[in-house]
């Protein structure tokens, strides 16, 4: 029976306040410092993903939570704007929506983070009837999400149960403990750390090691590495496609694009070598411009790459 979405994201939801400026410095003691450029854009791993996915034509649902505010209607509109069905979003009056204000000079960046309703999203709020209406879930930024991540692992085995495959991204964990990701990755379909994710997380010294090891419990694994593209596994077959020469202007949310590039050639049924070449490319592609979603690719361009 056909599924009402594509893919049903479970994530925070907030936007960036991008400051960007080469030579750009704050200073302290009341010092005003001007900036060149002021971009307010979506923000969040889980929404960039969403607006990715939905870009090459998945039919993509959100579910989180966002306050009552400008911050939140901004998110809300944004997205929808993008094709991303919001209906299911929670909308709570008595907390903030989360915002991250990028102070990017370039080569490097700072980010000043207010969680807000980032991490308010719980388990038991993503229903069966939900669950049932997709043939996909996805999970971002796992160390932000405090409220779902205890229960992650019980809510992937029911998806699981209900004919929907999974995928995780769990991003850094700043205190570098990587607590209960194993768990979560029981009832893991597809799992896609970078390198510096994936050998902290296995202990290992090499990617080698690292994709060894995650194959070993998982079905398919995709380790992104930066400028030197990503590597993947399913089974016994392992593919390595590097990155395209693209001029980058930002890298944020590359990584997530890479995700929704790869969930496209996985729902579609594709070889692991033409699901990781889409995934490269969408990655590559959206590091044309500032923020996470202004050059994300459609189907056509990327297949073209």
């Amino acid at each position: 029976m056909a599924k009402e979405f594509d893919l049903l994201v479970a994530g925070e939801i907030n936007p960036d306040l991008i400051l960007s400026d080469p030579a750009l410095e704050a200073r302290f003691g009341q010092q005003e410092t001007l900036v060149e450029d002021a971009t307010l854009t979506i923000g969040s791993s889980s929404a960039i993903f969403a607006c990715g996915a939905a870009r090459l034509g998945l039919k993509v649902a959100f579910i989180g939570v966002v306050g009552n505010d400008f911050f939140g209607n901004y998110m809300l509109a944004a997205l929808a704007s993008r094709g991303v069905d919001v209906s299911q979003v929670i909308i709570v009056p008595d907390q903030k929506t989360g915002l991250s204000v990028i102070l990017d000079r370039g080569l490097d960046r700072a980010i000043l983070s207010h969680i807000g309703t980032m991490n308010a999203l719980r388990a038991d709020q993503v229903t069966d009837d939900l669950l049932r209406r997709t043939r996909h879930l996805h999970v971002a930024s796992y160390f932000l999400q405090t409220a779902l991540l205890p229960d992650l692992p019980a809510l992937f085995k029911k998806a699981r149960a209900l004919g929907v495959s999974t995928s995780l991204d769990t991003n850094w964990d700043p205190a570098e403990q990587w607590s209960g990701v194993a768990t979560s990755l029981q009832a893991t379909t597809v799992f896609f750390p970078n390198q510096a994710e994936a050998l902290a997380l296995t202990q290992t010294s090499t990617v080698e090691e690292a994709l060894q090891v995650l194959a070993g419990d998982l079905p398919v694994v995709a380790i992104k590495l930066g400028k030197e593209g990503a590597v993947a596994q399913r089974g016994a077959e392992v593919v390595h496609i590097p990155a395209l020469s693209i001029e980058v202007v930002d890298t944020v949310g590359a990584g997530d694009s890479f995700d929704a590039g790869f969930i496209y050639g996985y729902l579609q049924g594709w070889s692991l070598e033409a699901t990781l070449r889409l995934a490269v490319a969408c990655g590559s592609l959206s590091t044309r411009a500032h923020g996470g979603t202004a050059a994300q690719p459609t189907l056509q361009e990327a297949m073209a790459r």
